[in-house]
């Protein structure tokens, strides 16, 4: 039989600049791309969830650019481990031996679990399993302290970060370059069609791209980069990348936006880095996955209000800013960053309501969910997480609306009805919701 190495594209949707991919061409073997559905993550996720119509588009594309170098791009949907199975039985059967299967790292724990039990299945078959890193610059092991540890607070992680990148000659940036001519496997299949969205539960309407309109752009506006540091906090207009979908999918490269960073702006950079820390922690501490980073911050005796919950997600709360971002959220899948921060300590100080459920209804309407650094986020805004600020930081809505939107441009955007009295009254006074999670961490910290 004919050796054949599968490439596993995951969060990795290109074929350049692709590292996992391009030591599989250099095998010397020919090579397949494969990607899987997993239902797993699917079976959970809405009808009209514009994430899967997102990447359903990109495998076209990927498949097209495997067609144009003579390859193929087999796509299958189910357990991966099963898919992985029945494919290299399937292609055996067609005169192909895989030999290796090789595949990007992803840091959050299922992944981990997904690719131990992958790895563990290669062995016993006697295929050789390879993961790489590409969805960082710097994987969790390469940015430790001294003494092996790893960083739990930012600043210090980022200094260290530099420097690894610097002693390392800025190696980690070089691209990682992927001839697909020439090294691809002209297969005859059976299966490994790219199925419908229909045929997996899904509204066809979610491919069109006007779903995901904030993020039409592949590429950093040079503008925006130029004038990041003083326009990243204002929400009526474009001062940030949208880059987080093409990101968090791995349609564009983190090697070639870095090295954007490290030429246009070191403020936008530093997000990049807050990016990595983020998936640092959590692959180090796969707890905060669902757990306070902080223990003791488990502590907190939330309060549970139905009411006060859907008011903040229908973006009915009285409070502009919050009102504006939520609606902004429902809408389109995307949401100003400095809103987010906003928006999240709002439902954990002001309305006393767990993290995890906002955190939760984040990774359903965001497009550019990410988990590592969803839940870093919303571990941020209610203090229990690393690097956390404390407890007593209370973001004051109303004056993080004059300060960030101070034309109320954004806010009229999404809440038309703001300044007439079909606006709602505040669910909750400012001054009497500080106070009271004040007392209310103050007294669970303690240990009352």
């Amino acid at each position: 039989m004919k050796p054949l190495v599968l490439f596993w594209h995951r969060r990795d949707l290109r074929t350049h600049d692709n590292v996992g991919l391009a030591a599989a061409v250099s095998s010397g073997h020919p090579v397949a791309g494969f990607f899987c559905f997993d239902r797993s993550i699917l079976d959970h996720l809405p009808v009209d969830d514009r994430r899967i119509g997102f990447i359903h588009s990109e495998l076209q594309r990927v498949s097209q650019e495997y067609q144009a170098a003579g390859g193929t791009l087999l796509t299958q949907y189910g357990s991966p481990l099963e898919m992985l199975q029945s494919t290299v039985k399937e292609l055996a059967e067609s005169g192909w031996n895989v030999v290796a299967i090789h595949t990007n790292r992803d840091y959050a724990p299922y992944p981990v679990k997904r690719d131990s039990e992958v790895a563990s299945w290669c062995n016993q078959e006697g295929l050789t399993f390879q993961t790489h890193d590409d969805h960082v610059i710097l994987p969790p092991e390469a940015v430790l302290k001294d003494d092996g540890l790893p960083y739990t607070v930012f600043t210090p992680y980022s200094r260290k970060w530099h420097k690894t990148l610097e002693a390392a000659e800025r190696r980690p940036l070089k691209e990682a370059k992927v001839t697909l001519k020439g090294h691809t496997a002209p297969l005859t299949k059976k299966s490994g069609h790219l199925p419908s969205l229909s045929d997996m539960g899904f509204d066809g309407q979610v491919a069109t791209p006007s779903q995901w309109q904030a993020f039409a752009n592949r590429k950093p506006d040079p503008d925006v980069l130029a004038k990041y540091a003083e326009r990243r906090d204002t929400p009526s207009v474009v001062g940030t990348s949208r880059m987080s979908l093409h990101l968090r999918f791995g349609t564009v490269s983190v090697r070639s936006l870095a090295k954007q960073g490290f030429q246009k702006s070191e403020k936008w950079l530093t997000e990049l880095i807050w990016r990595e820390f983020y998936q640092a922690i959590l692959h180090h501490f796969p707890h905060s996955a669902s757990d306070a980073f902080r223990a003791k911050y488990d502590r907190i005796p939330w309060r549970h209000d139905d009411a006060h919950f859907s008011a903040w997600c229908a973006g009915k709360t009285g409070y502009p800013m919050v009102d504006a971002g939520m609606r902004e959220l429902n809408a389109t899948g995307f949401m100003h960053n400095r809103v987010r921060m906003v928006v999240a300590s709002f439902l954990c100080k002001h309305l006393l309501l767990d993290w995890r459920l906002g955190e939760r209804y984040f990774a359903e309407k965001l497009l550019d969910f990410e988990l590592a650094s969803n839940v870093g986020g919303w571990q941020w805004a209610s203090g229990s997480g690393c690097d956390a600020a404390p407890y007593f930081r209370v973001f004051n809505p109303e004056s993080q609306l004059k300060k960030f939107d101070p034309k109320g441009a954004y806010v009229r955007k999404w809440v038309p009805e703001w300044g007439t009295p079909a606006y709602p009254e505040p669910i909750v006074e400012h001054k009497m919701a500080r106070q009271r999670a004040i007392d209310t961490y103050k007294a669970a910290l303690a240990g009352a």
